[in-house]
Order: structure tokens, then C-alpha cells, then sequence
């Protein structure tokens, strides 16, 4: 899907500029936009969140938790990293599980109970686990290239070129409107395609790894009431976080209503709940 919107954007580009060395570009970057999210989307993701690397030693109490989860679920221990902020919130990412991280806020530190915060960390996990982690996070990047193209094909139709009056020019200025703006869409859209019922699948998967649902239903219940903003959160990342980093913003953002990426948490506490039974 990457591939195909740059490649349709370069495809526009070279047409408004006359040359199709503009295509060739397009596809080169293309390429190396993959590779790059394909080996450093995690870094970029991390680095996006101002979330910062720890040692055991720095946090014994969260390394031994995560250490029991991943002896239970089998996976490998990942790289743990803290995001100084006081929204209760987390989130996987990484291209494989022996290459993965979890960046955990303090807010979840502080205002989690042990089992509330092994449900968050069980989440996580599954999301590595589940093998959500990859596609998640190289949408970071698309939606970022996407958008940057597409704003660049806008500028160039406005002021540039001399082939107006045999190309088109009043027509590629649709077009290049059009395109700016469907195409930054289409990028979420491939957010949107990380299926809400991933998310659902990450908290019945971390529910049964703790053996506990209600853990993560009570950590979901208190991120629901937490007002707190996170301040380095993005539309890029928002995705990939357990619960919509946001939801401080809803009240006043119809856009970020139309574009949420996670399921109601009232519904997720439910369906947990539910598995008591």
C-alpha cells in the first residue's frame, strides 16, 4: 500500500513536470522508505514519544514483571523505555519479537496496581506475540512521507511549471488539491486497517497470559478517567499507544474523533469483565 501511494503520487508529479525522471525518484524513495521502516520504524516511533531507554537497574520493579510475563508467554525479554508523562499509557513496537521495545508513561508507573499494571505490560506483550507490532509501526513513517509528498505536489502545481497551457495546468491544479488531500487520508486509512479488533484480540490474549481481566479492566478503567495530555503525541503514533493518547482532546477535535484507531474502552471493559464469568 506504501508503495502504491508514492508511486501514484510520483506518477503525478512527473506528469505535471513534463520529465519521468520524477517517477523514478518516486519509486527509489519508495524502496528505501520500506527499508527504513522496515529496520528503524521502532526507533522513530520511540524517539517521536520522547521515550527513554532504562536498565533493570534503573526500574527492578517493572523489569521483574515484564521478566515473569515473557517467561509465561514464551517471548523473548524486549528493550524497556519510559515516557515522562502523566497520562496512563503504553505501547509496543519493534519489526520482530527478538527486536521489540515497550515504552510504559510514568503516569501508568505511579497510578497502576501491580495487577492493573501486569495487565497493561500482558497487552503489550500479546501485541508482540500477536505479531501487530510490525505493520503498526512502519505506518509511523508512511503516514509521515505520504504527507510530505503530497504537500510537495501541491506547492509544485501552484507556483511551478511551464507547461500549463498544453498539460493541463488548470486541471493538475485540481488534481494536485485533491491529491494533498486524499492522500495524507489514505495514509490513515492504512492506520484505520490496523484492525480495532487487534486490539480486542491483545486484551483477550493478555487477559489469559495474567489469568486475571480484571488487571487490565481496571488499568482501562482509570486510563478512561485520566485527563491528563501526553504532550509529544502524534496522529502518526496514536495508533500504536493501548488507549487513544487524545482522549484529553476529544471534547474539542472532530478530527480525531473521525480517525480513532481503538475501540470504545468502555467495550473492552466489558468484554473483559465478561471473561469472569
Amino acid at each position: 500500500m506504501s508503495f502504491v501511494l508514492v508511486i501514484g503520487l510520483g506518477w503525478l508529479l512527473s506528469w505535471r513536470l513534463g520529465t519521468p525522471m520524477i517517477l523514478y525518484v518516486a519509486a527509489g524513495l519508495s524502496l528505501i522508505m520500506n527499508l527504513v521502516a522496515y529496520w528503524h520504524s521502532d526507533k522513530i516511533a520511540l524517539s517521536m514519544s520522547g521515550a527513554r531507554r532504562i536498565e533493570r537497574e534503573d526500574n527492578p520493579y517493572l523489569y521483574r514483571m515484564i521478566e515473569n510475563l515473557c517467561i509465561t508467554a514464551g517471548l523473548p525479554l524486549p528493550k524497556l523505555y519510559i515516557i515522562n508523562s502523566p497520562q496512563i499509557n503504553a505501547f509496543a513496537t519493534g519489526r520482530d519479537p527478538k527486536h521489540a521495545a515497550i515504552a510504559v508513561t510514568v503516569g501508568a508507573l505511579e497510578k497502576l496496581e501491580n495487577e492493573e499494571l501486569e495487565g497493561v505490560l500482558a497487552h503489550e506483550l500479546s501485541h508482540i506475540g500477536n505479531r501487530d507490532i510490525l505493520i503498526s509501526t512502519i505506518v509511523v513513517v508512511l503516514a509521515g512521507v505520504v504527507a510530505i509528498l503530497a504537500d510537495w505536489f501541491l506547492r509544485i502545481s501552484f507556483w511551478g511549471g511551464n507547461n500549463d497551457d498544453n498539460r493541463g495546468g488548470a486541471l493538475m491544479l485540481v488534481i494536485a488539491i485533491v491529491a494533498a488531500v486524499l492522500a495524507p487520508l489514505a495514509a490513515m486509512m492504512v492506520q484505520l486497517a490496523v484492525s480495532r479488533k487487534r486490539e480486542f484480540l491483545a486484551d483477550a490474549s493478555g487477559a489469559l497470559l495474567t489469568r486475571y481481566p480484571e488487571g487490565l479492566a481496571g488499568a482501562l478503567e482509570k486510563i478512561a478517567q485520566d485527563g491528563h495530555h501526553m504532550r509529544y503525541a502524534h496522529n502518526a503514533t496514536a495508533h500504536l499507544f493501548i488507549a487513544n493518547p487524545f482522549k484529553g482532546k476529544e471534547g474539542r477535535s472532530w478530527f480525531v474523533k473521525l480517525f480513532m484507531t481503538h475501540p470504545p474502552v468502555e467495550e473492552r471493559i466489558a468484554i473483559l469483565k465478561d471473561m469472569r464469568t
